[in-house]
């Protein structure tokens, strides 16, 4: 079975450009308006620590828990054994516009390159 990409995408425009510091990000958390995800999956060994935690609208959070699902289904079915999750930017904000999944196998062509596009 060959791997095809997948991007998700939130429905509404969002503008996150003025949510510079984490303790912004959380007020918005705490109304309700962004959840708290892990970058690098729990499933894979992911912490809740600084570096590996953002905030992002409900519907990109529900976008990262399908694609991964749909990893440790690969993995499960020995497709993928490597993963890098990067976060991208948009100026100041702290909350990403973008998260860039890359999943591949060491000993097998093609991969898995899954992209969330936040606001």
């Amino acid at each position: 079975m060959p791997l095809q990409p997948i991007q998700a995408e939130a429905k509404v425009k969002l503008d996150f450009s003025d949510v510079t510091l984490v303790e912004d990000a959380k007020r918005l958390e705490a109304k309700g308006e962004l959840v708290k995800i892990l970058l690098f999956p729990e499933e894979f060994g992911g912490e809740d620590i600084p570096a590996n935690v953002v905030f992002v609208p409900k519907a990109a959070a529900d976008a990262k828990a399908l694609i991964t699902e749909t990893l440790i289904k690969y993995v499960e079915d020995d497709l993928i054994n490597k993963l890098t999750v990067e976060p991208e930017y948009k100026g100041n904000s702290f909350v990403p516009s973008r998260i860039v999944m890359k999943a591949s196998h060491s000993d097998k062509h093609g991969g898995f390159e899954p992209t969330i596009k936040v606001w």
